[in-house]
């Protein structure tokens, strides 16, 4: 027995030093943020003040073609599985408590059979922790601490108040606490700063009590997700600045982009699109100005958090062992909320009672250069900025780096940096990127509310519903999807079909109705 310890002990060592990594663990923290668009961070392109962000991206690894799954019940059920949706019964959202349970790849929460990020590293030894948006399980028996996390605060469901539950949606949203429904205080509670507060809370407790354990923590922000809600100490930096308007604040982004060498010529900036005014002939400017910088302010606020805790993880002698991830679960949102009809119009926007979007205008500036938004499988809705940092590991590039990756990678990089073995999953490690080893180029795949994609090394073969046919594009050359080269490679396409629909038989892909927003 001992003989056989000591090669299992050797076997995680041996795997970690292949790495590069020091036999010490390194801590997990994944940062999400939620409908924020790629072009909305500082380095990014982005007017919005994120100094903290920026930090982490300048000490780190930034990259531009980073996926998720273009919406955020798929995205979050990839991240904690490994796995595609479909395949552990996240293909569309989530199913409500009182539902009856279908089985199967759209079931609406996850499913027992695959492990969670935080039940593979609890089995190694982590301390695991997560805050924020759950949202893939509604029901008890589905919650954070049955899926391997020793502490838990946050939102269950989707889109919610950042001050409150809404009277009217109580019974619809829950704000857990472990495992017991928490009820925010009156006054003084704003979500993003609660989340972050317990986050501070659980890794000071884990220094105290656990300094011996490496810790995994899943940080999942609402910000800047609708409604628009934010301080007005935060806002009041954004309202002078966004009375540019949309068309100069688009351009600006876009001339920043090239300008940080995000982007280069072959990213041509797609045009406005036709259901989006010149500003010179918008009405109610004043309204739209207001929408934009609280969207903004939601943004800086949870950079600001952002920085709480890294402030948190030096003081605790645990930042240099900390890989950090920053990213988003899908492109920006071009929802319109009115229908919900839990707006107080004599509330203003960004206030407790207040309830509105920031809509398909603004939606179309935070996904510079690309097109399209969360739900559709265009760039504009599936890419997200991805920032890695991990000093003790990670070299800092000069530049934004080139490589490709997908939320569903996340996993699989955890398990190889723990020591553990990740070949029973479709993703690979993310490890490639800050190491020597090389990586065969990539095939993933989407659906989502028969949206369909497939990206097979630089090339990228897109149908959403609301397209007439197949488009084809050369992602490496093309990278904001301009030039539709379906009809020039009809034996390509041909192919990728093929492919695209071998895999969705495997994981369960059936034509479904669109699912509500969240």
């Amino acid at each position: 027995m001992k003989t056989l310890f000591f090669l299992a002990l050797l076997a995680i060592i041996s795997s970690q030093l292949a790495i590069g990594q020091s036999v010490k663990r390194p801590n997990i923290l994944y940062i999400l943020a939620d409908d924020m668009g790629f072009s909305d961070i500082g380095c990014y392109g982005g007017e919005v003040n994120t100094p903290n962000l920026d930090k982490l991206a300048a000490g780190g690894i930034k990259l531009r073609s980073f996926y998720n799954n273009a919406r955020c019940c798929p995205t979050r059920a990839s991240l904690l599985t490994g796995q595609y949706p479909h395949t552990v019964g996240m293909g569309l959202m989530v199913t409500m408590p009182n539902a009856a349970i279908q089985p199967g790849s759209y079931q609406g929460f996850l499913d027992a059979r695959y492990p969670t990020i935080a039940e593979r590293l609890k089995e190694t030894g982590y301390s695991t922790y997560m805050l924020g948006k759950w949202h893939v399980g509604e029901r008890p028996e589905h919650w954070p601490l049955k899926r391997g996390f020793e502490h838990y605060f946050g939102l269950i469901s989707g889109a919610s108040s950042y001050y409150e539950i809404i009277p009217a949606e109580k019974g619809k949203r829950f704000i857990v606490l472990d495992d017991k429904e928490f009820t925010p205080p009156a006054d003084g509670f704003y979500m993003t700063d609660a989340f972050t507060d317990y986050a501070v809370q659980y890794l000071n407790q884990q220094k105290q009590e656990q300094a011996d354990k490496p810790f995994f923590m899943y940080l999942a922000y609402t910000a800047p997700h609708f409604p628009l809600h934010a301080y007005e100490s935060d806002i009041a930096k954004y309202e002078k600045l966004y009375a540019q308007g949309w068309d100069v604040t688009r351009t600006k982004r876009y001339q920043k982009m090239q300008q940080l060498g995000l982007i280069d010529k072959r990213y041509q900036l797609t045009p406005r699109p036709a259901n989006v005014p010149a500003w010179n002939s918008a009405t109610d400017k004043a309204q739209w100005i207001r929408k934009m910088a609280v969207y903004a302010a939601m943004i800086d606020r949870m950079d600001q958090n952002i920085g709480r805790l890294i402030k948190t993880l030096k003081a605790n002698g645990q930042y240099d062992n900390t890989l950090i991830v920053f990213m988003s679960d899908n492109g920006s949102s071009n929802e319109n909320m009115e229908s919900r009809k839990l707006n107080d119009p004599t509330k203003k926007i960004g206030e407790r009672g207040s309830y509105v979007t920031y809509d398909t205008p603004w939606a179309n500036v935070s996904v510079t250069p690309f097109r399209k938004y969360k739900r559709f499988l265009h760039e504009g809705g599936m890419i997200t900025p991805c920032i890695m940092q991990w000093p003790r590991n990670i070299r800092p590039a000069a530049g934004y780096v080139d490589g490709i990756g997908h939320v569903m990678d996340l996993l699989p990089t955890s398990l190889e940096l723990a020591g553990l073995s990740a070949n029973d999953l479709p993703g690979k490690s993310l490890s490639y990127l800050w190491t020597p080893k090389k990586t065969e180029p990539r095939t993933y795949c989407w659906e989502h509310e028969g949206n369909k994609a497939i990206r097979k090394a630089d090339w990228k073969l897109v149908k959403d519903t609301e397209d007439a046919d197949w488009e084809l594009y050369n992602i490496k050359t093309d990278p904001c999807e301009t030039n539709d080269l379906a009809r020039n490679q009809p034996q390509r396409v041909a192919s990728m079909r093929t492919e695209f629909d071998t895999w969705a038989q495997r994981v369960g892909v059936r034509e479904r109705p669109a699912g509500k927003s969240e």
